[in-house]
């Protein structure tokens, strides 16, 4: 159960990373930007949307893997989701991205706590 703990802690500590160093970092230097696509109002507004939407869903992970009567199968989804995208982050960057080590560890707290 002390799994499924961490695994939550750490998706809840990546959403807020997400939110706040990415809203800082990139959503608000791209919201400057005034061509292309983002100088469509709705463009810029469906984009930052999205980020948090993103944010959010990664509290719902962290929320359904802890979640009392959660199915196992439900949770070796999410995990196996998050121990994916980290990987593929790590390779994709060349593990220049911060997130890849919270995406992988979450993901494989979450795949312990399961089995």
């Amino acid at each position: 159960m002390i799994w499924l703990w961490l695994s939550a802690a750490g998706m809840t500590t990546t959403a807020a990373i997400h939110a706040i160093l990415g809203e800082r970092r990139l959503m608000g230097p791209v919201m400057m930007l005034d061509q292309g696509i983002m100088g469509v109002d709705l463009a810029r507004r469906v984009f930052r949307l999205a980020w948090h939407a993103l944010s959010l869903l990664m509290l719902v992970s962290a929320a359904s893997v802890v979640w009392p009567g959660s199915p196992r199968g439900l949770i070796l989804l999410i995990g196996a989701a998050w121990l994916a995208t980290g990987l593929f982050d790590a390779v994709y960057t060349r593990g220049r991205h911060i997130g890849w080590p919270f995406l992988a560890a979450s993901g494989a707290c979450a795949l312990l706590g399961a089995t």
